[in-house]
């Protein structure tokens, strides 16, 4: 069995995975990543492998290495390469990529690949704290990618220029006749079109480009935008045993 976690900007998502499947899964605020051992991880089968995918800094991976001190199992950490499980990585300095984007796009093209015989092109959303817009070619390439503020991020920033922002939650209409509603459209539009037009730059023909959804704020992002799209809750975990998989 493999335990694989994901330390995103604020919490951790993990899952323990055996031959025919995962078995268990959990998420856990970073601030209390220490307490893994005495509560989620407790009853949790012993793993003979460990993985690890950190976004969240130095403090962060070592309370979690910390945790694994029970299981005398040493953690794996990804670290983007140039090349690897199909897919290659443009970015300048490949080992600055964050890791959960890399793993999420190894994910994406597994999955395209055991989908069709020919692949389309597809952009990989990792919708969180942050949200970024990844593009992998036709061929595997990874293109390069932006990164824009999360949902939450965005309408902090509202309410911060302005008090009157400062509102409770509202819905997405196509025409906003209340702030509430003019600021959960405005970010949702602001996102979506980020995507679209990754997705248009990478468009060379008739075919449409897909979109793997991922984190967070994944569902409230996805029904807003074109299909095809795909809501994956576990890609980063999935791309993460791809990587080792494919060594």
């Amino acid at each position: 069995m493999i335990l694989v976690v994901h330390i995103g900007s604020s919490r951790m998502k993990w899952g323990l995975r055996s031959p025919r499947g995962w078995i268990a899964h959990g998420v856990t605020p970073n601030a209390e990543i220490g307490t893994l051992a005495l509560r989620e991880w407790q009853n949790v089968p012993r793993p003979v492998r460990a993985l690890g995918i950190n976004a969240s800094g130095e403090a962060a991976r070592v309370r979690t290495e910390a945790q694994l001190t029970r299981w005398r199992v040493p953690i794996e950490w990804i670290v983007p390469v140039r090349e690897a499980a199909g897919v290659v990585n443009r970015y300048d300095e490949p080992s600055q990529l964050c890791p959960a984007r890399w793993s999420s796009m190894v994910a994406a093209r597994k999955r395209a690949l055991a989908s069709e015989l020919f692949p389309p092109p597809c952009v990989v959303v990792n919708a969180g704290t942050l949200i970024t817009v990844d593009a992998l070619d036709a061929n595997g390439v990874f293109r390069g990618g932006i990164a824009l503020p999360g949902l939450r991020a965005m309408q902090k920033s509202l309410a911060e220029a302005s008090p009157a922002w400062r509102t409770p939650p509202g819905i997405w209409r196509d025409f906003p006749t209340n702030n509430a509603d003019a600021s959960s459209t405005g970010v949702l539009a602001a996102a979506t079109g980020a995507i679209e037009q990754v997705r248009a730059r990478l468009r060379r023909d008739e075919a449409a480009v897909r979109c793997y959804l991922t984190g967070g704020a994944a569902h409230d992002v996805a029904p807003h935008l074109a299909p095809p799209v795909e809501v994956v809750d576990n890609l980063v975990l999935e791309g993460a045993l791809a990587l080792v998989d494919a060594t």
